[in-house]
Formats: structure tokens, sequence, C-alpha cells
């Protein structure tokens, strides 16, 4: 139709023809030039950012690996501390109700709480670390101390109390200690022994004679050491008051030179305990176990 239009010869239109297929041919062929231009960039795009995700993914592998391996790390270790605390005998259970407190006063509890918990958590752990070396001090009133030792006793509990401590008997704390230890002797059958310590005769009066009479009320057996009575080489060591708790510890409280109570210390040392034990037996031995009676 287009020949027919243009009216043209023969070798015109072939001239017209041969340059409309060159003409498309290179535009084809240019065109196929800059489609594999593109399908290479677009390649080459893939191919970085295939890198990129096989880079992205292995980082995130390793991160992902390395999360599990310490999460998996701390649950051995946590399942490993319970298993030695459940064949110490220390307690697991009571372990896990301090976590598990600690984790709700964390999440409900008041700043002041939780730092108050922290602190009693540190000093807690200080006096374990302390008495897994055998050796624990603390200064002030021990009183509190001993109420506790008492309430873990189980075989026997020798204890002195030199004259300096007559009005200690006095107080409410004496009083709530005695009731501790009545306890211990009618519910587990523990030995309780006390042995009043004074210089003299003359500190032997009504007043130590009440409170001795008064303790043995309580099922606790007591006798008074005179160590100005006592045999050539036996005597009280020291000016101090000391305890010990089932043949395992010892508890001693230290003086100032003033005569009052300044620190006192925990021992379960095995040599420390067992030259204790032979000092409070000796004295034991070597006081009557009754007193003539006063005029």
């Amino acid at each position: 139709m287009i020949t027919n239009l243009i009216n043209q010869s023969q070798d015109e239109l072939w001239k017209l023809a041969v340059s409309i297929v060159i003409g498309g041919a290179a535009l084809i062929v240019q065109y196929m030039i800059d489609f594999e231009r593109r399908l290479a960039s677009v390649e080459r795009g893939q191919l970085f950012q295939s890198g990129d995700i096989r880079e992205a993914l292995a980082a995130h592998h390793r991160e992902m690996k390395g999360m599990v391996q310490e999460k998996f790390q701390q649950v051995g270790d946590v399942t490993k501390l319970f298993s030695e605390l459940e064949r110490s005998g220390m307690g697991a259970e009571q372990v896990r109700r301090l976590v598990q407190s600690a984790t709700l006063l964390g999440d409900q509890g008041p700043e002041i709480a939780r730092a108050f918990a922290r602190g009693e958590m540190d000093r807690l752990a200080v006096f374990v670390e302390d008495l897994a070396t055998k050796v624990v001090s603390w200064p002030g009133d021990p009183n509190e101390q001993l109420v506790r030792l008492t309430g873990h006793a189980t075989g026997s509990i020798d204890a002195t109390s030199t004259f300096e401590d007559v009005a200690y008997w006095d107080t409410p704390d004496a009083q709530g200690y005695l009731q501790v230890q009545k306890y211990a002797i009618e519910r587990r059958g523990v030995k309780v022994r006390r042995l009043f310590i004074v210089a003299s005769t003359d500190d032997v009066n009504e007043k130590l004679l009440g409170i001795r009479h008064s303790q043995r009320k309580l099922g606790i057996e007591t006798r008074v050491a005179v160590l100005s009575q006592l045999p050539p080489g036996v005597g009280l060591r020291g000016r101090r008051d000391f305890m010990i708790f089932d043949d395992e510890l010892y508890f001693e409280m230290n003086s100032d030179v003033a005569g009052q109570e300044a620190r006192s210390e925990l021992n379960a040392r095995r040599s420390r305990v067992t030259e204790q034990i032979a000092q409070f037996n000796q004295l034991w031995e070597a006081s009557p176990p009754d007193l003539p009676s006063l005029p």
C-alpha cells in the first residue's frame, strides 16, 4: 500500500526499503545491547544483594549461636550451682525462695525497698563468705546471733557467764534468750550447761543464786566457778564470755576496756573449738555442783 501511494520508481523504493531495514536492525541491535547492559547490571546488583544477605544471615546466625551458647552456659552454671547446693545439704529450696522473692520485689516494690533488699543480700553474701572461712565477726549486741544459734543447736550448748553479766539476766533480751534455750531443751533434747564465773566468794550473793535457781527451773545445768578457789593451772583465759554449740561452733564475746560488749566472733575452726571445749570442761569439773547456803 505504501509502495502504491508513493509514486516512486522500483529502484528508489528498494533504496528506501533497505534504509528502513538497516535502520530498524540498528535500532534492534542497540536495544538488545542496552538490554544486555541493564540485565548485567541487575545481575551484579542481585549478586551484591545476595552477598549482603548471605553475610547478614551468617552474622545473625553467629549472633544467635553465641546467645544460645551463652544462655545454655548460664543454665548449666545455675544447674551446677543448685546441684552443688543440694549435695552440700545447704538447702536449694531456700535459695529458690530468695531468688523468687527478689524477682517479685524487683518487679513490684518501691525503689527504697529494692535498695534495702540489695544491701541485705550483699550483707548476707559477705556473712556466708566469711563463714565459709570458718571465722565470722561483727560489732554490737550479740543477743540476736545467740538466739538464732540456739534455735539451730541439736546436741549441746556450753556457756560461761562472768560476774559482769549479772545485770544482763534481768533484761528482756535475756528472757527471750532463755525461752529459746528452754524450747531447745524440751523440744529437741539439747543439753544446756551454764557456768557462772566470779572472782571471789564475795561475788556469790543472793542475786547470783537467784539467777542460777531460775535457770535450773528451765532445765539448764548450772555451776558457779570461783576463780580464787580454783586449783592451780585452772582458770578463765581472758576477760570474755564464750559459748560452744554442738561441740562444733565456738562463739566468743570480747569486751572493751570499759567492760562493754564491743565485738563478737563465731569460729568453726576445729583447733579453736577443741581448745575451748577443753577449757570449759576443765572449769566445769573444778566447780562444785552445789554451793553452801548463804548466811
